[in-house]
């Protein structure tokens, strides 16, 4: 397997750390590593063949997307809490609505237009030319809504919104795991950016409401099942 291992990462360009992250975040995120299993940098240098430093790079930016926990000895999948997950997203729903009701409610609150005209553009290219499904598009999505919310004048709205974005990214990662999912949230990002520089903020806040709404049940969908699964895992 070191040998493939090497070849794959010298034929894609990509170093030996982010191989070993993608493969370990699929097995973690599709429910084939049990929880309470433990990830040590011994055992992952010998299963990939590569040295430790790579395999402790990797490990290092699992913990950060929230999917492994640091123990003592080595590292473990965390296990996401359902209701935690659903207190977060009411609270991004709160925050990201927040930023289009209060220029809804106030005609003195106008959203920076070019900000999001030139939003606008970049998600048309996506649509023109959709990326492979893939859980790191979470790290893009979060860019639009920070955006959306930024363009609403809000800085303390977008602090607290980057802050809840953290939190709930290991679980996010799932909604783009699903067929079609991207070109899915390409398509509604579209319609809620052409809402609100029409001024159709009514509109704007019932698209995005939907969208955040449609994502957390993909979420729970699949997070539920991947616990299943990681609850089963054989040793």
């Amino acid at each position: 397997m070191s040998t493939r291992m090497a070849t794959l990462a010298d034929a894609a360009g990509r170093p030996l750390r982010d191989v070993v992250y993608t493969t370990l975040r699929g097995e973690l995120m599709n429910g084939d590593i049990r929880f309470g299993e433990r990830l040590t940098e011994p055992k992952l240098s010998t299963r990939f063949g590569i040295s430790r430093t790579p395999v402790r790079e990797a490990l290092t930016m699992l913990c950060s997307d929230g999917l492994l926990q640091r123990e003592e000895y080595g590292f473990t999948p965390v296990r996401p809490s359902i209701p935690l997950i659903r207190d977060l997203y009411e609270l991004r729903i709160t925050l990201e609505l927040g930023g289009i009701q209060r220029a809804i409610d106030s005609p003195a609150v106008v959203h920076d237009h070019a900000l999001l005209a030139a939003e606008r553009e970049a998600w048309l290219a996506l649509r023109a030319d959709p990326p492979e499904q893939e859980p790191g598009f979470v790290v893009r999505d979060e860019e639009f809504h920070v955006t959306l919310l930024t363009a609403a004048g809000n800085a303390e709205l977008v602090r607290s919104l980057k802050s809840v974005n953290s939190r709930i990214r290991h679980v996010r990662m799932y909604d783009f795991m699903v067929n079609n999912r991207i070109e899915t949230t390409i398509a509604e990002h579209l319609g809620i950016l052409d809402a609100v520089l029409a001024q159709d903020l009514p509109l704007a806040y019932r698209l995005l409401h939907t969208h955040i709404g449609e994502s957390l049940d993909v979420v729970l969908d699949r997070v539920t099942r991947a616990i299943a699964a990681m609850s089963l895992a054989t040793e």
